[in-house]
């Protein structure tokens, strides 16, 4: 006997939910597809009928997140350089451009579990990971890159992506932990839940690193 496949409107949208909750918490190895079965309480074929596999799967729950900010970032670039006259935006414009889509969507109270999906993505060291953020991430890079070089010409571009690499983990962990390491030890100074307040001072730290001299006795080739 065929086993019968869930169509319903809300089963891919259950199937979704279910793999981000359970990827963000175990990563990709640690899921198995019984268990995004068991909590999205449908049957094999229908993961099989919408997704065909755990890697696909696993791609789409990343496209729904992060699609939409890659547009909006974009877009916000497009909007800076547009303004800037000479499509040179300054550094703070860009860092506003990359960091704003993606830094409101993990400080809204639904946007935890998308927080941790991303950290584990940019934390482990797989090759479905490895895939994901050359295919989702790529496209962004290319037209940021460009537009770093020329806010900061100054700096060498292998020191820029050094420091796009750092600007990306002080985001991740800054999102990870929701404001909870610094509660613990600001005694109330700081209010955590001002996350317009918390972007700008990401920024500020971002741009302070990237006009930063480059180190001494450091390759900058």
């Amino acid at each position: 006997m065929t086993e019968s496949v869930d169509v319903k409107p809300d089963t891919k949208q259950r199937i979704l939910d279910s793999a981000e909750s359970l990827f963000a918490q175990h990563g990709f190895s640690g899921v198995s597809l019984r268990a995004i079965i068991a909590e999205a309480n449908v049957n094999l074929a229908a993961i099989h009928y919408h997704y065909r596999s755990k890697e696909a799967l696993f791609d789409a729950v990343v496209v729904r997140r992060v699609k939409p900010i890659n547009q909006e970032r974009l877009a916000l670039l497009d909007r800076y350089q547009r303004a800037a006259g000479n499509g040179r935006p300054e550094l703070e414009q860009v860092l506003d451009a990359f960091l704003a889509p993606v830094f409101r969507v993990g400080a809204d109270p639904g946007g935890s579990v998308f927080v941790r999906l991303i950290g584990r993505i940019f934390a482990e060291e797989t090759p479905v990971f490895s895939k994901l953020i050359k295919k989702h991430f790529g496209p962004v890079l290319e037209r940021f890159i460009p537009a770093l070089q020329a806010a900061v010409p100054e700096l060498p571009l292998p020191e820029l992506l050094w420091r796009l690499l750092f600007m990306a983990g002080a985001l991740t962990h800054t999102l990870r932990s929701c404001g909870q390491n610094l509660e613990v030890v600001h005694g109330g100074l700081c209010d955590v839940t001002d996350v317009d307040g918390a972007l700008r001072r990401l920024i500020s730290f971002a741009a302070a690193g990237f006009r930063a001299p480059v180190p001494s006795g450091v390759k900058d080739v």
